[in-house]
């Protein structure tokens, strides 16, 4: 990594870090400075990267790096179903980082939004006090001529509001994955009802990127021993991931 990659994650947690009560954990913000693979071959590659601070949701901490090439990378604080059979070693309420490649059109359209928000220079947050807090969010961009970042609650720049909801239903996808990842292992039971409410979801919305969760997916899918009616799940899952542009 250079020093650029690890300025450009330090001040992503840095707005983050600086609260007290409002904090990504430390080891979490070292995952996002240290261990995020391939940044020292991508110095000067346009990079948008995004973290959200929400106490009391779950995940309350997380963060995205994604650039022009595809490549992501996602932290976050969340927890597995506390309802679920955890085996203490398995790390599962440990800080969670995953890399994986997004999809040209969910890349293209990240990128997309963020020129239209003028690269997040300036204000864009509406500055209004008598907002409900959404969490507190960072926006950031880098390449080789620029570095911007923005803190915000609400922005009233529609490009702004609409990256916010993509990282956020990306999140979404990728802590689904996870949860399955942790349930295939420790309790394939809760399997079919975590798949159900994402059918049900990605039955009323436009999910970016569900292959994400594409290979905990396919490993359902190809396993005999999970009951036929969560493979089919799995597969119908399967069919909407590569579906153009996640419908």
């Amino acid at each position: 990594m250079t020093p650029g990659d690890a300025v450009f994650w330090h001040n992503l947690c840095m707005p983050l870090s600086m609260r007290a009560s409002r904090r990504l954990t430390g080891l979490a913000c070292l995952l996002l400075v240290v261990a995020v693979p391939g940044l020292a071959q991508q110095a000067a590659e346009p990079t948008v990267g995004f973290s959200c601070d929400f106490p009391g949701s779950n995940p309350s901490h997380y963060g995205f790096s994604v650039t022009s090439n595809r490549s992501a990378s996602y932290i976050s604080d969340g927890k597995v179903n506390k309802d679920s059979a955890t085996d203490p070693s398995s790390g599962a309420d440990a800080p969670f980082r995953m890399d994986f490649i997004l999809s040209p059109a969910t890349t293209a359209h990240i990128f997309d939004l963020a020129k239209a928000a003028r690269y997040f220079e300036g204000e864009i947050d509406s500055k209004k006090k008598n907002l409900a807090s959404t969490g507190e969010k960072t926006l950031m961009y880098r390449d080789a001529s620029k570095s911007n970042i923005a803190n915000y609650n609400y922005s009233p720049v529609p490009a702004v509001q609409e990256l916010t909801a993509l990282f956020q239903d990306l999140s979404s996808t990728v802590e689904f994955g996870r949860r399955l990842e942790h349930e295939y292992r420790y309790q394939k039971l809760a399997l079919d009802e975590e798949m159900k409410r994402m059918e049900e979801t990605t039955a009323q919305e436009t999910w970016p990127d569900l292959a994400a969760a594409a290979p905990i997916l396919q490993k359902i899918l190809d396993d005999p021993s999970v009951i036929n009616t969560v493979r089919a799940r799995a597969q119908r899952l399967l069919q909407h991931a590569a579906a153009p542009s996640g419908k």
